[in-house]
């Protein structure tokens, strides 16, 4: 375990650090796939809001 002693004799632990790795650009299908999750989720929420307009508005 990494540690370094500091003035006064108190450890102070360090986490592991992670292994680096580089990203990838998304490729033509995963791209196409977050349009799809996007629109579908903007549907959702317009959706959710017709629903909350129409409720509060009866009564």
């Amino acid at each position: 375990m990494r540690y370094t002693t500091e003035p006064g004799g108190r450890l102070n632990n360090f986490a592991v650090e992670p292994k680096m790795y580089e990203a990838t650009p998304p490729t033509h299908t995963e791209k196409r796939n977050y349009l799809v999750l996007g629109i579908g989720a903007a549907a959702l929420v317009a959706g959710l809001v017709f629903v909350a307009i129409a409720v509060s508005s009866v009564g």
